[in-house]
């Protein structure tokens, strides 16, 4: 021990200054130790030892004490850990409950209201089947025949090689109308041996219904965890409710692909909410992430829109992370999970090329190429910061070269129509197409209505939401501004910080809804996609102490404390609101729901009977789109086109069949009914005699004006033709309408010809 001293002694002496401020301490002098030879003593030896030791064993209970000063500091609030723990467990036992309530009401509420709408319960099969109109009809037309088939493997088979709806086609029907709900309703209705229990019709409809809970459910969800309180979630689903004819379109159409489609979507925002958010645990973290990637493959497999809609999805990302105000690791993880559900999409979609020509497809290939530059600018100085501009360019413009490059190198035949319609809503082009002018005349492609907007405003829903929106982008606005003068973010943001912008999935719903707000305000379909994460928002933003901290913030409000008034007014708000809202439209739901409406179409039961009675089972039917698809569901017969519009072929014969309300001559018509070995020809009345509102947009004005048959001078339209209107003509039973077509039925509303095979012209 001397020695080792010793050895201390001579390299501190050697060390100068070193040694003699050690000497000169303090603490040498009150313990009384040598300072001869710059040396240390056993004493001074044994008193460091002992100063480590107690620093030790200070800093071990420290650490043992700091449980105990916790449970103290909770005590004095009256709070042990295991009342906070049982209150936190009781209040997402009572969130996940009235989450999961509300979803089972609301499909319960769609159910009712079905069958008063319908009558569905007290009508024979053929009049259910009436009411799936249009493209309805042939989704569940599909359904129905995978059940009669005599094995599942058989059924899918014979709808890949479909051969036996459309005339002189043979159609990959599971890919091209994407039938995976169909098939997914047969295997579940066969598997669970429903047969004996139930009808199928009634277990295909409230498998719907209960996809609709899920989706009121996901909304609760995510304005739950965006606010902290499930309050906001009731608040949302009854905003939901009462704006029914906006945030979803079950009324019209239960078998659509986006009633499918839209409540993985919504399940894939609820967990992409809880995977954005700053210090979330690791088990949650798996959670939320496995629970995006199952949920974005699902949502692919259902729609074939869905990757336009995940592609909106993808740039409110991209602008996220572009501003680095979310984990980067987080947001490129998602990019690989689109990549992984495009590619098995593309093989479980009979490799459909779509997928590969998406902008989603292309826009994620960009953004892993430029991962690198991006890190490299969040690193740099002002000047590289501000470069981020440049950088979004940049991305963009290798998105577009991508998109370009492969469509010219990969065979596709992607909804061209879209983009040639896009290009006439925007007035870039003007065209003459029927097809073209009649989806501009869709109600669900124009621009939405001035009712649109009272409704919401009715319910107070826009005020609220433009407050919300309002506040939540300003934050953001000031949030970015910081990034880029470099100040970094908070890790943890308190309420007392007024900055609800800092929270990366408050920022990820306000860029979402801004863009489909857009597409919204030029598309009235797209309401159905906005509308419910408006009425998620701003029932979030009223219940969030945030929020209004936020404001207060701005206002500088000092009169009342800010935090008190902030947890005040998430409270109250939302319960005055719901208390009006209960008040003025529960009356009008229950009232709803206790009427019973009429449905009743005896004209089309009575068509439907004859052609199952009448007309051969070889036979052909041609006619307008919509009435095809009933027929198909009806009877089971082959139609010569189909209500589908993201085909080539389809698109034309609707147009070539539609012709049968043109300006045109008998033989004409003739041979174009021929051309797809059509029997019978269908005349509907309220077609021939339309007298829609909007003059321009009827279908024959539509078919005078691509026929050329009317010239537009100076405001006046001019008709010319030496035809008279073929549907009006054929009625008159003359030569030489009489030569082509013999009527075979009629009733107020269909008129039926069969379409001679031998001709006579004799008058």
């Amino acid at each position: 021990m001397r020695e080792r001293s010793r050895t201390r002694g001579r390299r501190e002496a050697g060390g100068g200054g070193r040694s003699a401020g050690r000497a000169a301490s303090p603490w040498r002098e009150r313990r009384g130790a040598p300072a001869a030879g710059g040396g240390r003593s056993p004493a001074m030896e044994g008193g460091a030892a002992d100063l480590r030791q107690r620093k030790k064993q200070n800093d071990t209970e420290s650490d043992k004490m700091a449980p105990d000063k916790r449970n103290k500091e909770n005590s004095k609030l009256g709070r042990s850990p295991k009342y906070v723990l049982i209150q936190r467990f009781a209040k997402l036992f009572f969130g996940c409950l009235a989450a999961v309530t509300s979803g089972m009401m609301y499909a319960v509420y769609l159910s009712t209201y079905h069958e008063r709408k319908f009558w569905f319960s007290s009508r024979q099969e053929l009049e259910r089947e009436i009411t799936f109109q249009g493209d309805s009809a042939i989704y569940y037309s599909f359904y129905k025949e995978l059940l009669k088939a005599p094995s599942f493997e058989r059924g899918v088979y014979e709808l890949t090689h479909n051969n036996k709806t459309v005339s002189l086609k043979t159609i990959n029907a599971v890919q091209q109308m994407t039938l995976y709900p169909e098939l997914i309703a047969s295997v579940l209705y066969q598997a669970s041996g429903s047969e004996e229990v139930i009808e199928p019709v009634y277990f295909y409809i409230g498998i719907v219904f209960g996809l609709q809970g899920i989706y009121v459910t996901a909304l609760f969800v995510t304005s739950w965890v965006m606010s902290g309180t499930w309050l906001a979630g009731m608040l949302t689903v009854a905003w939901f409710i009462i704006n029914r004819t906006d945030t979803t379109r079950i009324d019209y159409s239960i078998p659509s692909r986006e009633n499918w489609a839209l409540p993985y979507f919504a399940c894939q925002v609820a967990a992409l909410t809880g995977y954005l958010k700053k210090n979330l645990n690791c088990s949650a973290e798996k959670f939320c992430y496995l629970l995006v990637s199952a949920s974005t493959y699902t949502f692919m497999m259902m729609w074939e829109y869905s990757h336009y809609l995940l592609f909106i999805q993808a740039v409110s990302l991209f602008l996220l992370d572009s501003f680095a105000l979310a984990q980067s690791e987080k947001v490129h993880e998602v990019y690989k999970i689109y990549l992984f559900s495009l590619f098995l999409g593309y093989l479980l979609q009979f490799e459909n090329s779509a997928l590969l020509v998406s902008p989603l497809l292309s826009l994620v290939a960009a953004l892993m190429l430029s991962k690198c530059l991006q890190m490299n600018m969040k690193k740099g100085t002002f000047v590289s910061r501000l470069l981020k501009i440049m950088y979004i360019y940049l991305v963009l413009t290798i998105t577009v070269m991508l998109n370009f490059l492969l469509k010219m190198f990969v065979p596709h035949k992607e909804n061209e129509h879209l983009l040639k319609f896009l290009e006439v809503k925007l007035g870039l082009n003007t065209t003459k197409n029927f097809t073209m002018n009649w989806l501009l005349c869709q109600e669900s492609l124009q621009a939405p209505s001035q009712d649109f907007f009272l409704r919401l405003t009715q319910s107070s829903l826009l005020p609220f939401y433009i407050l919300v929106l309002i506040i939540c982008l300003f934050s953001v606005t000031q949030v970015i501004f910081r990034r880029i003068c470099g100040e970094p973010l908070k890790e943890t943001v308190k309420l007392e910080d007024g900055r609800i912008g800092e929270r990366p999935e408050i920022v990820y719903h306000v860029i979402h809804t801004i863009l489909l707000g857009s597409l919204a305000m030029c598309l009235e379909g797209m309401k159905y996609l906005w509308t419910p994460y408006v009425c998620m928002l701003a029932a979030f933003g009223v219940c969030s102490p945030e929020l209004w901290m936020t404001l207060f913030k701005w206002l500088r409000l000092k009169a009342v404390h800010p935090i008190l008034l902030a947890l005040i007014l998430s409270m109250a708000v939302p319960t005055i609101i719901g208390f009006s809202l209960w008040k003025e439209f529960f009356p009008r739901i229950m009232t709803e729901l206790s009427e019973l409406q009429e449905f009743y179409d005896p004209d089309t039961v009575e068509l439907m009977t004859w052609i199952k009675r009448q007309a051969p089972v070889a036979a052909v039917f041609a006619g307008s789109p919509q009435l095809m698809g009933v027929i198909k569901l009806c009877t089971g017969w082959m139609v010569s086109s189909l209500p589908l519009y993201n085909d080539d072929d389809l698109l034309k014969r609707n147009e070539n069949i539609y012709q049968i309300y043109s300006k045109r001559s008998a033989e004409d018509i003739y041979k174009i009914l021929t051309s797809y070995k059509a029997n019978f020809l269908i005349i509907e009345d309220s077609i021939c005699n339309e007298m829609g509102p909007v003059r321009g947009c009827r279908v024959k004005d539509l078919l005078d004006i691509a026929n050329g048959h009317v010239v537009c001078e100076e405001g006046d339209s001019y008709a010319y033709s030496k035809y008279g209107r073929f549907c009006h003509e054929i009625k008159m039973n003359y030569s030489p309408y009489v030569n082509y077509f013999t009527r075979v039925y009629w009733n107020r509303s269909y008129f039926v010809y069969r379409i001679n095979t031998v001709i006579s012209f004799q008058s």
